[in-house]
This record gives structure tokens, C-alpha cells and sequence, in this order.
């Protein structure tokens, strides 16, 4: 039996992998929706490739192309915001604020669906706002005009996060195959069109300006967006419910670590302490019976 046969290690690689999106779209000189397009361009190629490979056909309802579609409007809306927040306050807290999805998801479940939250995920909200105003400060009106547009886009990052996921579980509620891989592939190749109008409409330019951006754009692509969403779901089914949360917080965790390593972000006793507090009311917003991971970014 090789490694990659066990579960938790493919959930746990693939929220590595996917832990460095903010890096490859730190690294790459292009422009916010530029990095965006050719994540799910490279991505569906990825994942389109796959399956013809495999030979698994592809076959929806109306009604699920239609929530596929919306899906994938709402991750474009995920992308613009969060590489825009990414530039403006880096990788790791644009990561952890579009972790907040965890919350907004909460309160989607008790406004569309009436579910009732258990106390210990109303306790997150505010753990994780004031874990929030650790890292930023206090004093909002003082701090840059870019960090407090990057805290707002990774705020709203998450919100588009949430109708995404709620799109796509509607998506998925008949559908016929075990794992997600063909709605995400579908997801990505509408995504793709809708990022390259943004790009067009903004006056932008698909043009990568030399080979090292050309290999962070494909490794953005394939090892993040596609090969790492592929190794968590394909684990999820056989993981418990404590190891998905974990895996929930590796992203943000590691993609602060990245931020420290390849960025030389610096970090005060206080935001650390900020962090920390705010990634332990995610995973306590996380905490529910369903083994579903809820973030995959």
C-alpha cells in the first residue's frame, strides 16, 4: 500500500498544496484577475485531461448546470476579492479572512435552511472577531486606505466563499457521482470564461510577462486548484470529522508561515496572539456532525 492510499495523508497534502495559492499569486507579476484566470484555466485543462483519461463521462440535469453556474459565478467573485486582498494585506491574512466563510456559512444555515447553531459556533463569531481586531488594530481610521480595502475584499472573499459552496451542495444533492471532480471541472471551465471577461473588461492583459510567471501560474493551477482539490476530496468520505477541521485550519496556519518565510511578513507578539485566536474560532465554527471540509481554497 503506498502512502498516498492512506486518506489522511492526501487531506493533509492537499490542504498543503492548496496552502500556497496566496504564494503563487504573490509571486506572479501580473495583474489580480489575470492570476485568476489562469488558475481555473490551467485547473479545468488539469482536471478536463483527467477525465478524458479516465474516461468518466459527464452528465447533469438543467438544474444542476444552472447551480453549477451560479457556483461558478460566485468563485469568480471568491477570486477578484481575494487577490486583491491578498496584494493588499498578503497571503496570510487574506487566507484566514476568507476562512471566515465558516461563519457566513453558519448564518446562511439560519436564514435559508432554519438550522439552529450550536452555542459553541455562536461563541466563534466573536472569538473571531476580536482575534480580528488583534491583528489589525483598534484603531481602524488610522491604518492604510489598501490594508483596510485588502481586510474588507477578504472579508467579502469570504462571502462569495460561502455562496459558492451553498451553490455547489445544491449542485451535488442528486448527483449520481461519489466525488465532486466533475463539477468542479465544469465550475472551473465557466469560471474561466468569466475571469477572462473580467480581465478584458478592466482593460487588462492575459499576457504573461516571462517564464517564471508562466511556471507559478501552473503550478497555481495544477498542484493548487486541481491536484490538491482532488486529494481532499478524494479523502473525505474516509476521514472523521476532527481530522477535516484540522485540515480546515493547515491552510490558513501554513499560508501565515508562508507569509513569514518567502515575504518577510512581520509578526507582533499581539498578531500572533490575534491569529491564533481567530483560526481556533474557525475551527470551533467548523465544528459540526458532517465530515465536509468546508474550505478548499
Amino acid at each position: 500500500m503506498t502512502l498516498l492510499a492512506s486518506p489522511t495523508l492526501r487531506l493533509f497534502i492537499g490542504a498543503a498544496l492548496i496552502s500556497l495559492s496566496p504564494v503563487w499569486v504573490k509571486l506572479v507579476h501580473v495583474p489580480p484577475s489575470t492570476s485568476g484566470f489562469y488558475r481555473v484555466f490551467f485547473g479545468s485543462a488539469a482536471l478536463v485531461v483527467y477525465l478524458l483519461i479516465a474516461r468518466k463521462k459527464v452528465v447533469f440535469s438543467a438544474r444542476a448546470w444552472f447551480l453549477l453556474t451560479v457556483a461558478a459565478l460566485f468563485f469568480a467573485l471568491d477570486l477578484w476579492f481575494w487577490h486583491r486582498s491578498i496584494n493588499y494585506v498578503g497571503p496570510g491574512l487574506a487566507t484566514l479572512l476568507a476562512n471566515f466563510q465558516v461563519f457566513f456559512m453558519m448564518i446562511a444555515g439560519v436564514i435559508l435552511l432554519h438550522q439552529k447553531p450550536r452555542p459553541v459556533q455562536v461563541l466563534a463569531v466573536p472569538m473571531a472577531l476580536f482575534g480580528l481586531s488583534l491583528i489589525v488594530g483598534l484603531d481602524w481610521n488610522n491604518l492604510p486606505e489598501d490594508y483596510r480595502l485588502g481586510v474588507i475584499f477578504g472579508l467579502l472573499t469570504a462571502v462569495a466563499y460561502a455562496g459558492y459552496l451553498l451553490s455547489l451542495r445544491r449542485a451535488r444533492q442528486h448527483s449520481p457521482y461519489r466525488l465532486p471532480v466533475r463539477e468542479i471541472a465544469v465550475i472551473s471551465t465557466i469560471c474561466t470564461a468569466m475571469m477572462a471577461a473580467s480581465v478584458f473588461g478592466e482593460g487588462e492583459s492575459l499576457r504573461i510577462p516571462s517564464v517564471p510567471d508562466f511556471g507559478w501560474l501552473l503550478a497555481y493551477g495544477v498542484l493548487s486548484h486541481s491536484l490538491g482539490g482532488l486529494f481532499i476530496a478524494s479523502s473525505l468520505r474516509q476521514v472523521t470529522a476532527a481530522e477535516a477541521g484540522l485540515a480546515l485550519l493547515l491552510q490558513p496556519t501554513l499560508s501565515f508561515v508562508w507569509d513569514v518565510l518567502f515575504f518577510k511578513r512581520a509578526m507582533t507578539t499581539l498578531e500572533l496572539l490575534g491569529a491564533s485566536v481567530a483560526l481556533a474560532a474557525i475551527y470551533l465554527g467548523s465544528r459540526s456532525p458532517s465530515k465536509q471540509l468546508q474550505s478548499t481554497r
